[in-house]
């Protein structure tokens, strides 16, 4: 058995990382996409994890490759693609550390993913089914990711989603919503961002949101605040648990890294209400404590925590 299957995008993230003597922009190859980000997390901290999804027959999608081997994700889903590249995305970062994006994309690899790519198997195998929403930019691989949700639904996977909204992916807002609404009915397990929230209810309060989310059939969402934490809806009980605070390399894979370490503390509950407020929180935390170390460093799957570290 597999813990947690991610599905979706993976890519290079060409980081900015400060600048020549020359006054030149200087930018890290980080090998990343929010799918790939989770899996890696999840990994580290113990889970067993595998990946579906496309790279480049190139060399940053070896070296993709060859990053999530070492840190333990099972690759034998990943398939390399022979015309397209393998996706880049150009991180910039403003004086506090927040990114901004642009996609060399579509087409790419990772668009390239097809429902003939989703091994069925492998589903069958795995506890929780994760994707987000990047993949549901483009086809095919939009039609591949809700193929697999749908498959690992009928078959009682636990799903997961991250709706990571990313502007420059899409013609415009409202054509975004609606397809990172389109999922919603599969999901049981949710992460949505303070930004994402107010995109998908309205509204920007945590705990009339979520009431929203909750009553289209989602069993434990999670608003993610920032510094200041996080918000938690299971059911009728609502909480907060504060954030862990750091000195900010960049964000990049904070997100990623906090619904990995999340889904790496309930990896073996089939039923989510039996979980306890006390275990919920306490997962929360350890979530907002694996967020800011990754928050504190510079990258997304080189800045994640080991499970050593989270123990230290």
């Amino acid at each position: 058995m597999t813990d947690i299957t991610a599905i979706g995008e993976i890519l290079i993230d060409l980081t900015q990382s400060g600048t020549t003597a020359m006054g030149i922009s200087r930018f890290d190859a980080n090998p990343g996409g929010a799918p790939a980000n989770l899996a890696v997390a999840a990994s580290r901290l113990g889970a067993k994890t595998a990946f579906i999804g496309r790279v480049g027959k190139d060399s940053f999608g070896e070296i993709l490759r060859e990053t999530l081997k070492k840190n333990g994700v099972d690759v034998t889903a990943l398939k390399t693609d022979p015309v397209q590249h393998t996706t880049l995305s150009v991180v910039t970062l403003d004086p506090s550390g927040e990114r901004s994006f642009s996609f060399y994309r579509d087409p790419s690899a990772d668009v390239n993913l097809s429902i003939e790519d989703v091994p069925t198997e492998m589903l069958k195998s795995t506890s929780i089914l994760h994707f987000g929403s990047v993949s549901l930019t483009s086809e095919p691989a939009r039609s591949a990711t809700l193929y697999a949700a749908k498959t690992a639904k009928a078959l009682g996977v636990l799903v997961s989603y991250d709706p990571n909204y990313r502007a420059a992916l899409w013609p415009d807002e409202k054509t975004a919503v609606d397809a990172m609404a389109e999922p919603l009915e599969l999901v049981d397990i949710l992460k949505v961002s303070d930004e994402e929230l107010p995109l998908l209810t309205g509204t920007t309060d945590p705990e009339k949101g979520t009431a929203l989310l909750r009553d289209k059939g989602i069993r434990l969402i999670l608003v993610t605040l920032g510094p200041d934490g996080a918000f938690y809806r299971l059911g009728e009980r609502t909480g907060h648990v504060p954030g862990v605070p750091c000195t900010v390399g960049d964000t990049n894979g904070a997100g990623d890294t906090f619904f990995g370490a999340f889904l790496s503390r309930i990896k073996d509950q089939k039923e989510l209400e039996a979980i306890s407020t006390e275990d919920l929180e306490r997962s929360v935390a350890y979530a907002n404590k694996a967020a800011s170390i990754t928050t504190s460093r510079h990258g997304a799957i080189p800045a994640m925590p080991t499970l050593a570290e989270m123990d230290a």
